[in-house]
């Protein structure tokens, strides 16, 4: 074999890593995100975010707005961008994961929507089971269901923000 012909061969060889570890990156960059989403929405079902500790900042901000606004009503507004809060932050995690996803898998439309909802609701059911274990929270399948909605709106977002054209 000719000497140049090692060379073609080293430089083939290396060019095949050079994908590979690209490849790697591209899956390590596509994961993270929502895997740190995760841990957000983990950290967020602790005291940190119960409704005592966000209401010592809504309420006031309401009232700031409008001075004569009702209990009853900055209680409903309160009500209102917590669960505001459940569909934002599963929508999210639904785009994230329906990226990573398709970077990883290749997968039909259907087949990666049902591995999406799969995933974003039992990490809706582990949210509300480990409130189970925060004093000032309390676990509501009512919660599980709206995250879940919150899903599909992300999985609706992402495909009219990112569809391939």
């Amino acid at each position: 074999m000719p000497p140049l012909e090692w060379f073609r061969i080293l430089y083939e060889r290396d060019t095949v890593q050079r994908q590979s570890i690209l490849f790697d990156m591209q899956l390590f960059r596509s994961w993270i995100p929502a895997f740190a989403w995760m841990a957000l929405i983990f950290i967020a079902s602790t005291d940190l975010m119960s409704a005592q500790h966000t209401s010592r900042f809504i309420g006031p901000f309401l009232q700031w707005l409008r001075p004569d606004i009702s209990p009853e009503a900055v209680a409903a507004v309160e009500l209102a961008v917590r669960k505001t809060a459940h569909v934002t932050e599963y929508a999210i995690l639904a785009v994230l994961l329906t990226r990573a996803f398709r970077v990883s898998f290749e997968v039909r439309p259907l087949g990666l929507a049902v591995r999406v909802i799969a995933v974003c609701a039992c990490c809706a059911a582990l949210d509300e089971f480990h409130q189970t274990f925060v004093a000032s929270r309390t676990a509501s399948p009512v919660d599980v269901m709206i995250d879940v909605c919150g899903v599909m709106v992300g999985l609706v977002a992402y495909q009219v923000l990112f569809r391939r054209k």
